[in-house]
């Protein structure tokens, strides 16, 4: 054999894996697959149906939800929401991760029909007592009242049986929470709203609270939510247009809001709301 032979069969070598895979990603099967991995294990899309969240989210946000914030929830099929994996550990998560932080927006399996994502404020964790009185929230921290003393100064307190509770925690840093002046204690409305508790937060499982407080399906009705039912947490928003069909002026309906397009959730809900039902 010639030596340009011998160096022409050198280059014939396959190539680098590197390239391989490039190629191969370039393919409807690869690309598939790379799509189910994101979706399954990194981020995935959701649009937010309803307005119990306002005015912090708002009806027609498309956001990416970090899936791998609380630990790695066990892959389902998109749509058909068929798990990929048998649940070993019984904790709904192939990697268990620490919980939701009070605070939290949280993207959760509805207890009461887990095909169904939900998302709601955490403003309670394993250990914590929390009661609603006059549509206000009252949380005692489990760390106890030592805590509340340094991390909630300046704040509204009150002591019930040795427990110093705090009143509406998350107002001051969050100001897209709310409640509505026309949902009044007539019979009308759900008890739930104006009284509740308290109650006292069951271990790996948390209180979830819409910032919509007097329109929002959420803990106060169908109880606390389990960590095998904890998907991820909000990134950012990659469209924005009002869908809302309580919209009051109807020409804003479909309206693109701009101004959310790529805004990053955890700024957002620190900001004055400019979108005010």
């Amino acid at each position: 054999m010639s030596d340009n032979e011998t160096q022409m069969s050198e280059g014939q070598k396959k190539p680098h894996w590197a390239i391989r895979l490039y190629h191969w990603s370039n393919t409807w099967t690869g690309t598939v697959v790379i799509v189910l991995l994101v979706i399954f294990f990194v981020a995935q899309a959701f649009v937010i149906p309803s307005g119990s969240m306002k005015n912090t989210l708002l009806v027609g946000d498309h956001l990416f939800v970090k899936k791998y914030v609380y630990g790695i929830p066990i892959p389902h099929i998109p749509w058909l929401e068929i798990p990929v994996l048998p649940d070993f550990d019984g904790d709904g998560h192939i990697v268990k991760g620490p919980g939701p932080k009070r605070g939290d927006i949280v993207i959760f399996r509805y207890p009461r029909d887990t095909k169904v994502h939900f998302v709601k404020r955490c403003v309670g964790e394993p250990g914590d007592i929390l009661f609603v009185d006059r549509k206000r929230l009252y949380l005692h921290p489990h760390e106890g009242n030592d805590y509340v003393k340094k991390h909630y100064a300046g704040y509204t307190t009150v002591m019930i049986d040795g427990r110093l509770f705090v009143k509406d925690p998350f107002r001051k840093t969050f100001p897209g929470i709310h409640n509505d002046p026309n949902i009044v204690m007539d019979g009308m409305a759900p008890l739930q709203i104006f009284e509740f508790g308290p109650v006292k937060v069951p271990k790996d499982n948390w209180f979830m609270m819409g910032d919509n407080r007097d329109h929002s399906n959420d803990s106060r009705f169908w109880g606390t939510v389990p960590y095998k039912l904890i998907v991820g947490k909000p990134w950012f928003i990659y469209f924005s247009w009002d869908t809302d069909p309580d919209t009051r002026d109807p020409k804003k309906r479909y309206e693109i809001r701009w101004d959310r397009i790529g805004r990053d959730v955890e700024t957002l809900e620190k900001e004055k709301p400019r979108y005010v039902e």
